[in-house]
This record gives C-alpha cells, sequence and structure tokens, in this order.
C-alpha cells in the first residue's frame, strides 16, 4: 500500500480501485485525471489526488452522467477544496450535481425492481414446467 508522499504505477492504480487499464488510459486520453507524473521510462506515475478522482469517476459512471459532467464535478469539488472560485456559485453547482444524481439512483432504483420483477416471473416459469 503506498503512503501519501508515493506515486503509483497505473497497475497499482488499476488494482487498487478496481477499474482496467483500458478505462484508465481512456479517462486520461479525455483529460479527466493527468498522471502526476512520470518514470524515466515514460511510465505513468499517479498521487492519491490522483487515485481520488479515478474514484468519483468509477462512483458517477453507472450513474450515467456524461465525461463533460465528469469533468465539471472534479473541477467543483477541486476547487471547492482549495478555495478557489465563487463558493456560493461553486455550492449552487454541486447541489444540482447532488439533485441529479439522486434522481439518477431513484430511476435505477425504478429499473432494478422491473428486473427483479422478470427474474422472478421466470423462476415461477421454471417452477411450472419443472
Amino acid at each position: 500500500m503506498a503512503g501519501h508522499g508515493e506515486l503509483m504505477q497505473i497497475g497499482q492504480v488499476a488494482e487498487r480501485i478496481g477499474l482496467s487499464l483500458r478505462t484508465i488510459r481512456f479517462y486520461e486520453e479525455n483529460g479527466l485525471v493527468v498522471p502526476t507524473s512520470r518514470t524515466e521510462g515514460g511510465f505513468r506515475l499517479y498521487s492519491e489526488a490522483d487515485v481520488a478522482r479515478f474514484e468519483v469517476i468509477k462512483r458517477m459512471k453507472p450513474l450515467g452522467f456524461s465525461l463533460e459532467e465528469m469533468q465539471e464535478l472534479l473541477t467543483l469539488l477541486q476547487d471547492l477544496e482549495h478555495g478557489t472560485g465563487d463558493r456560493e456559485q461553486l455550492l449552487t453547482r454541486l447541489r444540482e450535481f447532488h439533485e441529479a444524481a439522486t434522481a439518477r439512483v431513484a430511476a435505477l432504483r425504478d429499473q432494478l425492481a422491473v428486473a427483479e420483477g422478470f427474474a422472478g416471473t421466470l423462476a415461477g416459469r421454471l417452477e411450472t414446467h419443472r
């Protein structure tokens, strides 16, 4: 386990947060997470802050947020953390993200209920035709 000052290679990051190397590279290519550093051999090196950004992305993905929205939220969280930008404006935007996330969670719950109902129907059919 890397300490706070240590940098991690892509494989360690992938293992730690459960994302594939391909997914990590995809987010990097789209500018969502830029490696803090590189080795002399050109290997990407990630900091704890980089890993934290991947964690946010990983949690936004199932809710269907776009890459643009992910980028906006990551910047927003960073600005709030570092005290840059108009705090009230940032908090208003964060509230909007929270509302969107809550609405998407509710929609996923509905989808899950439909899926469970369908699985139940199939189980019933299996019982019938035993």
